[in-house]
């Protein structure tokens, strides 16, 4: 409703719609026929189009569309195309929602590109200052970044990995999260999935503040169920202190852990999610340490299929949620809760990865990047702005056993 208000708001200027058609004017908008009357004069016939309607109800309507009816759009109407890629368009406005703080690297944020070939179109129709005026194409900006943030970097390309080539490897997402526009005042959340097929060691799911220079991290172990929160003082000899909690059981004894594991930044928070695949789901501990806000959430079937379709209109997934590996028992939704804040991290730029503990024969895919986690997570009180329930330790290298 917002949105809508905001872009209503560009066409209280006069002429504010035709503006941004005009480029088509010559080619898209004909002149009405000329009919001739009874008495031999030409009159002009009265055919209306979009273009009479006042003040740009077209951009406040465009608005309810998503990625798909816009395409329709675009493929019906040589003007509704022109209209939907304007700079207050329905393209530019839809990519604002679905990739709110999300960054690519390299490319900036989807409202405020890196100038670049891949997004920009020199206009031919004026400059300023002597300068050729840039035009972005925001449906090919949105398709850019609907193709590469479920991505990951060099040298894992792609959405998928299959193979990891040395110990202790780290494979971080493309997508960086802004934590200027996901603080406390941002309804807006990001939620990043991932599906586990084959795992012959250990991997886990983590969040670091490398791009600022920061040297700090928090990561969850679908294994163990704990989240550790770890920051390097000292790079030779290394010395790491940190902190840990264990909201979540550990997967049953000689398993490695398979299916679905989530990250959540909502309002300056952290929360993590996992879902187990395995002839023997398990039930999480009751002994436990749970913090506010953690839970064991199970959908009933028909509320799955309803998320389900519903995601599937998602433009921002790299493939449909997964709801099991045939021949695999699926567990319940679990999560940690919100169990950190961001007090931890360093600059404005958050960037996601997996760590691999060995090398081996991986299958990981990433399932989604979008605004909402798989089940409801409420905030709750001041558990994830404490320290309540974690246990701290600090190691270096050479050192016989870790100090708690």
């Amino acid at each position: 409703l917002e949105a809508m208000k905001t872009h209503h708001g560009a066409f209280k200027a006069a002429g504010a719609f035709q503006a941004a058609a005009r480029p088509l004017y010559a080619g898209a908008v004909h002149r009405p026929p000329r009919v001739a009357g009874a008495t031999g004069t030409e009159v002009v016939a009265d055919r209306r189009t979009l273009l009479d309607l006042a003040e740009g109800p077209y951009f406040v309507l465009a608005l309810l569309l998503d990625a798909a009816a816009l395409c329709r759009t675009d493929g019906a109407c040589r003007l509704l195309r022109q209209l939907n890629r304007a700079g207050i368009g329905p393209w530019r406005a839809l990519g604002v929602r679905v990739f709110h703080g999300l960054e690519l690297e390299r490319e900036g944020t989807f409202e405020q590109p890196v100038s670049g070939p891949s997004t920009m179109e020199v206009s031919p129709c004026g400059s300023a200052g002597g300068r050729k005026l840039a035009r972005i194409d925001w449906k090919g900006r949105f398709n850019h970044f609907r193709t590469d943030v479920p991505t990951f970097c060099a040298p894992f390309i792609g959405a998928e990995i299959s193979a990891v080539a040395n110990p202790d490897e780290v494979a971080y997402f493309r997508c960086r999260l802004c934590t200027d526009a996901l603080d406390s005042s941002s309804e807006i959340g990001v939620y990043l999935e991932v599906e586990v097929l084959a795992n012959p060691d250990n991997l886990s799911m983590a969040i670091v503040d490398f791009e600022a220079g920061g040297c700090s991290s928090v990561t969850f172990s679908p294994d163990t169920g704990a989240v550790i929160r770890e920051r390097k003082v000292r790079e030779a000899p290394r010395k790491v202190d940190g902190a840990y909690i264990q909201p979540l059981a550990t997967v049953p004894p000689g398993q490695r852990f398979h299916g679905l594991m989530g990250l959540y930044l909502h309002r300056g928070q952290l929360a993590f999610f996992r879902r187990c695949y395995g002839k023997e789901a398990h039930e999480p501990s009751t002994g436990a340490y749970a913090p506010p806000g953690s839970t064991v959430a199970t959908l009933p079937a028909e509320a799955v299929e309803a998320r389900d379709l519903a995601n599937a209109g998602d433009v921002s997934r790299a493939t449909q949620t997964s709801t099991g590996t045939p021949g695999f028992e699926v567990g319940p939704w679990e999560t940690t809760g919100f169990v950190s804040d961001l007090g931890w991290a360093e600059g404005r730029r958050l960037t996601p990865c997996l760590a691999f503990r060995d090398e081996g024969t991986y299958h990981v895919r990433v399932v989604c990047v979008r605004s909402e986690p798989p089940v409801p997570l409420e905030h709750t009180s001041a558990a994830a702005d404490s320290d309540m329930g974690w246990s701290g330790f600090d190691w270096e290298v050479g050192a016989d056993a870790v100090d708690a």
